[in-house]
């Protein structure tokens, strides 16, 4: 722990996420020992980790912001706004597939592309604001913020870790199910992970340029991850009879990632 405090917040965020594609590439490995996966499973899987994504929203970034931004209400105001915009913007530009769905159902600017890549652009969607999270806390523990410490940054990435890990295997198991080889599955569920590294340092970056609208960046990330759950996850896990059980499930992700906070603050 020591040696992690002394790297730069940039590179700490950059491991911090470069932990969370693993824990997606070892999500994915499971391909290796079970071929097919039944549609409740997988919902339950993908509602677990909108529960994660939602309580860190606010335990980890949207209610820091308001306790930093007394006085300066309005940039969590516009901070949560804009990251929901900019969410909304690649979700309107970025091809992408949801599962279990037919290619003419893919959603951003029409192309050509595979299935399988569309359905690996679905899941990157995802990773993007989970990796701007994970970085925004890194970069606003590293200038000492009130009421955000290093522990609460390295919550939020353990909390997105954890979620990561069913979605490598709900990224692998549909493509293994349309007949593509194991590894070839395991390859594309792993490398739909791959950007969050790259968002985190970014994240960090952007915290630390612009280290005087801290409650904005904070709020920007939460408001992206919250239009992710909102947008993407929890339509998905509620069209089917088992909506109930996704419901437990989110509810679980949900208190799962307040005990990590609440442990680690």
């Amino acid at each position: 722990m020591e040696f992690f405090k002394t790297l730069s917040p940039v590179f700490q965020a950059f491991l911090g996420a470069t932990l969370n594609w693993l824990l997606t590439a070892l999500g994915a490995s499971l391909i290796f020992f079970k071929k097919d996966v039944s549609k409740k499973m997988l919902d339950s899987m993908m509602a677990f980790a909108g529960g994660i994504m939602l309580s860190a929203s606010f335990f980890s970034l949207l209610l820091p912001a308001i306790e930093m931004g007394k006085g300066k209400y309005f940039l969590v105001f516009f901070g949560f706004l804009f990251g929901g915009l900019f969410l909304l913007l690649i979700d309107k530009t970025l091809p992408h597939l949801h599962l279990f769905t037919d290619k003419f159902e893919s959603e951003g600017i029409k192309t050509k592309w595979k299935r399988v890549v569309l359905l690996i652009l679905a899941i990157t969607l995802h990773n993007i604001p989970e990796g701007l999270a994970v970085g925004v806390g890194f970069g606003v523990a590293s200038l000492k913020a009130e009421g955000y410490t290093l522990a609460g940054a390295i919550a939020l990435s353990i909390g997105i870790g954890i979620q990561n890990f069913p979605e490598g295997f709900a990224v692998s198991g549909p493509l293994r199910r349309e007949g593509v080889s194991r590894w070839k599955a395991f390859w594309y569920g792993q490398l739909s992970a791959v950007v969050e590294p790259i968002a985190a340092a970014f994240g960090a970056l952007f915290v630390i340029l612009v280290h005087s609208i801290l409650p904005f960046a904070l709020s920007f990330a939460a408001g992206a991850m919250v239009y992710v759950v909102v947008e993407e996850l929890i339509p998905e896990v509620q069209k089917e009879p088992h909506s109930d059980f996704s419901t437990i499930s989110i509810i679980l992700g949900f208190l799962v990632m307040m005990s990590l906070d609440v442990l680690f603050s």
